[in-house]
């Protein structure tokens, strides 16, 4: 689902008095340090906590997010880290953060020897991936699909948007998981 930033705030703020949530500085403050794992989206719709994170007395680091703030470590997300951590572009957040952990001394979120090590890592890891994919109507991918289940039945989904993309051609994932299910169904 995509919103407008004022729509992801106002969504966020009725979420939160629907749930009662807590204010993030106060969990932070108690526990002493956060670790927030956001993507853009998310983090224009919190700015107004993140902003509250910010000026708590704790240790706050931010992976991904929208912008720096002052009193918040932000690593942005880097798409080049994609293939060293593996997975897909949606969840690098996640794995970033998980990385970012193996960094940190034991108890801490911050440290300057952490930041060090992340950083040295990071620049030796990076990889950033070009693709020279042709985009494709949606009548030659399901043209693709089903020939591809036609001559491998027990193929998933996700493993035919790989041979689609190894064969040069272009289709973002959600637009071939809705042509998928359009023409071969759910199953």
């Amino acid at each position: 689902m995509a919103f407008s930033s004022p729509e992801a705030s106002r969504w966020w703020d009725h979420l939160q008095h629907l749930d009662g949530t807590s204010d993030l500085s106060k969990i932070a403050t108690a526990a002493g340090r956060a670790l927030v794992v956001l993507s853009e989206t998310y983090a224009q719709a919190m700015q107004r906590d993140l902003r509250g994170l910010a000026a708590a007395d704790t240790d706050v680091v931010l992976i991904g997010g929208a912008c720096d703030l002052d009193g918040v470590l932000r690593v942005p997300a880097n798409a080049a880290l994609r293939q060293a951590l593996g997975g897909t572009l949606t969840s690098l957040n996640a794995r970033m953060a998980a990385s970012w952990l193996e960094y940190c001394t034991p108890g801490r979120l911050i440290s300057p020897e952490a930041q060090a090590r992340w950083d040295a890592w990071a620049s030796q890891a990076a990889r950033p991936e070009r693709y020279a994919r042709t985009p494709m109507s949606d009548e030659l991918v399901i043209a693709f699909i089903k020939e591809m289940k036609a001559l491998h039945p027990d193929s998933s989904r996700t493993r035919l948007l790989r041979l689609f993309r190894d064969k040069g051609m272009a289709c973002e994932q959600k637009r071939f998981a809705d042509l998928y299910t359009s023409t071969i169904g759910r199953g």
